[in-house]
Order: structure tokens, then sequence, then C-alpha cells
């Protein structure tokens, strides 16, 4: 558990160098779609390579299966609230507490499935380590660098990260006390639950936002963070 843990604080520890980075200076759009891009594709590779095939080895078709729906109904009902929370109240908060929620609903689900890996297998998952830590980057340094245009403080901006990062962390820990209890079918649903989240995150948000910022660069990108989540699964 104490691996799963220290694990878990490696992959979210980008969250508080994104945010230090946005309150430090002002980023490019541009690089921040690139990043954004490189971090999708290395997302797809690790819920391709990880997720699913893990899902379908141990628990099957129909775990897996359901677990991609509920995983699915969940954040896009989840990501809709935010979206109300949002539109309503003062600037500063319409830009604070929604991206900060947003940031858990993406990482606690990831984050959950790095202490599954550990419980299963007694290692960490090079690919979904590497995929987390770079799409958590972006997000981060963009929210922060919008909090601090709505006049937010710059230490109340890092504290309220950091504060996301231990959450994110203590999922992992979640996750791996979760596999240790859970049955061949509950594994494979859990495996769909997160991969299922994360597809409706990378395509309703993560990548047409990286479209946006980065035009048609961000496919190369993708790419290239697919190739290396890839090869670094083969790699194991």
């Amino acid at each position: 558990m104490l691996t799963a843990l220290l694990w878990g604080l490696v992959a979210s520890s980008s969250l508080i160098i994104g945010a230090l980075a946005g309150v430090a200076r002002t980023w490019n759009q541009r690089l921040i779609g690139l990043v954004l891009g490189f971090g999708a594709g290395a997302l797809i590779a690790s819920i391709s390579f990880e997720l699913a095939e893990e899902g379908f080895r141990v628990g099957g078709a129909l775990p897996v299966g359901l677990g991609l729906a509920a995983g699915a109904v969940a954040f896009f009902v989840a990501d809709q609230l935010v979206d109300r929370l949002g539109g309503s109240g003062d600037a500063s908060r319409a830009a604070g507490v929604p991206l900060l929620l947003g940031a858990l609903l993406d990482g606690i689900p990831e984050q959950a499935v790095l202490g599954i890996g550990i419980a299963s297998g007694g290692s960490i998952s090079p690919t979904l380590l590497v995929a987390i830590f770079v799409s958590n980057l972006p997000e981060s340094i963009g929210s922060a660098s919008d909090l601090r245009s709505a006049g937010r403080r710059g230490r109340r901006i890092v504290l309220g990260w950091a504060a996301v990062a231990a959450l994110c962390a203590v999922a992992t820990v979640g996750g791996y006390q979760l596999q240790e209890i859970a049955g061949a079918a509950l594994q494979g649903g859990i495996d769909g639950f997160a991969a299922g989240a994360l597809l409706v995150m990378l395509v309703g948000s993560m990548i047409p936002e990286a479209t946006e910022k980065a035009r048609g660069q961000s496919g190369l990108a993708a790419v290239l963070g697919f190739a290396l989540a890839a090869g670094l699964s083969l790699a194991q």
C-alpha cells in the first residue's frame, strides 16, 4: 500500500508542478495544445494496452463492457454538473471551483488504475504513469493561469491544486485496496469503468482542446504520445 501511495504522489505531483508554472508565467497556448495532444495519445495507449486488455484477460467481456458503460455515464453526469457550476456565480468562482472539480474527475479514475495495477502485478505501469503525468501538466497550467487572471492569489491557487493532487494520490491507494478484495469479474469491471471515464474525458474535452490550441499539429503530438506509451507497455 505504501508503494501505491508513493507512486500516486509521483503521478499527481505534475498537478502541483503545473500550478506553480501557471502562477509563475503566461504560457503559449499552442505549446499547451501540443502537450495535451501528446498526453491524449499516451492515454489512448494506456486504455488499449493496460485497461481494456487487462480487463478482458482477468474478468472477460461482460464485466468490462458493463464497466465501460458505467464509467462513461458517471463521468458524463459529473462533468455536466461541473459545467453547470461553472455557469453561475462570480467570475473568480466560475474560473476556480469547476476547474478543480474537473481535475478530480480526470485524476481519480486514472490514479485508481495505478493502484489496481500495483495490486495485481506488483509493479507500476510506466505507460499509465507517463500518460497521467503528461496529461496533468497542461490542465493545471491552463487552469492556474485562469485562476490568476480571475484575481486569485498565487498561494491559494497552489494550495488548492496541492489538495487535488493529494486526493488523487489517495485514489491510488483506494484502487490498490479495492483490487486486493475484488474477484475477477469486479476487477474487469473496475478496469472497464476507468477506461470508460477516460474515453469520455478524452473525446469530450482533452482532444478538442488540444485541436483548438495546436490545430493540426495536435494529431502528430498524439501519435508520438501513443507510440511512446505503447512502446513502454510492450517493453514491460
